[in-house]
């Protein structure tokens, strides 16, 4: 049994470093371990892990921030989109700042669009229901954590007939990029601590293939210090013991098949499609796209121009996101490039690599 005060004990810590150093003394070659989530990414980075453990164990991030594998081309269109008369974006925080061909969601608000930050996709179905003379667009960015929360709004909107809402889905999923990730020999991950938060809808078989199929380990992971040493832990474990599972040291909120009712929820709105991921490119059945008939919710379907979408000049924003290389291999990283100023989207979200690394560990010597 895990107490509370053990998730933040720095007694605690110490004793699973400790731990993981033993463990990792029977290991035969240096382990490449990726997290894919944006909070472990920040987790890892504020607590300084990367520097506390062994020389034979290597931490690494993945694609695990949302609006970081956000394409160019998506935030061009929801640009042209809010460029349109009587036409109000509703969108999270991160995105506003991403970069786009020629801008930002920032500037073109700045420049008079009608952008508005929410908290939840349920306050753009006020907005809409506020202002049914204008077409309110709510930006669907974020994995299967938060699209049921759109589901939820798309179903307030279609019970209250609150015509005017629309959704531009630029939705991910996260097995088809792993799977992408696990069987690139560019990369070569020996283990996943995989998203807690993610599993809590999909549950943690949703992970089962990558031992079953690519003979990696999986560790489902929460998300305090203790909780991805006890996913590092585990994955080094199975490393010394020659295993390749996928289990779950994040039992106190995971379960084995997650949450049957979002699921439903979002499978009555959603169907799986293509989509463009930022550094990994077109991965087959990786998005969620509305289905056809909620297409008069679809504002995909809206005709904008949107020329060919340009990446920011030098960025290596898609190298980080695969774990090619750490944010700090950048040219542009801590000089062009930093939060005050982002070129790329992994240092605009306190989710991305390059953010995490440009604030907390920079000047740690944490590395490679």
């Amino acid at each position: 049994m895990i107490t509370r005060r053990e998730l933040f004990d720095p007694a605690a810590v110490a004793g699973l470093i400790a731990e993981i150093r033993a463990r990792a003394a029977g290991l035969k070659r240096r382990v490449t371990l990726m997290e894919v989530c944006g909070t472990h990414t920040n987790a890892i980075a504020a607590a300084g892990l990367r520097r506390l453990l062994p020389d034979t164990v290597r931490l690494i991030s993945g694609p695990g921030c949302p609006v970081c594998v956000t394409p160019v081309g998506y935030v061009d269109r929801a640009e042209a989109l809010a460029a349109r008369p009587e036409t109000t974006v509703c969108t999270f925080g991160d995105l506003l700042r991403v970069p786009s061909s020629s801008g930002s969601l920032e500037r073109a608000r700045a420049g008079g669009a009608d952008i508005r930050v929410v908290y939840s996709p349920r306050d753009a179905v006020g907005i809409a229901r506020a202002n049914p003379g204008r077409t309110v667009i709510f930006l669907g960015v974020g994995f299967e954590t938060t699209v049921p929360t759109v589901a939820a709004a798309l179903a307030e909107a279609e019970a209250g007939g609150v015509s005017n809402f629309l959704v531009l889905a630029g939705h991910k999923v996260m097995p088809e990029p792993l799977s992408a990730l696990a069987g690139d020999p560019d990369v070569q991950v020996d283990g996943f601590i995989c998203p807690g938060h993610v599993s809590v809808i999909t549950g943690w078989k949703a992970f089962a293939f990558l031992p079953e199929k690519f003979g990696i380990p999986a560790a489902v992971a929460g998300f305090t210090p203790t909780d991805v040493l006890r996913g590092v832990l585990d994955l080094v474990g199975q490393h010394v013991d020659g295993k390749a599972e996928v289990h779950n040291v994040y039992s106190r909120v995971v379960t084995a098949d997650g949450n049957p009712v979002a699921r439903a929820t979002v499978d009555r709105f959603f169907a799986k499609a293509d989509a463009v991921w930022r550094g990994l490119g077109l991965i087959p059945g990786s998005g969620l796209d509305l289905r056809p008939g909620f297409s008069h919710r679809d504002a995909a379907a809206i005709p904008v121009e949107v020329g060919e979408p340009e990446e920011p000049a030098g960025c290596m924003c898609g190298d980080v996101l695969k774990g090619a290389i750490d944010p700090p291999d950048c040219p542009l990283f801590g000089t062009t490039c930093s939060p005050a100023t982002p070129v790329g989207a992994c240092m605009v979200s306190s989710e991305g690599a390059c953010a995490a690394w440009h604030r907390h560990e920079r000047l740690m010597g944490a590395g490679r």
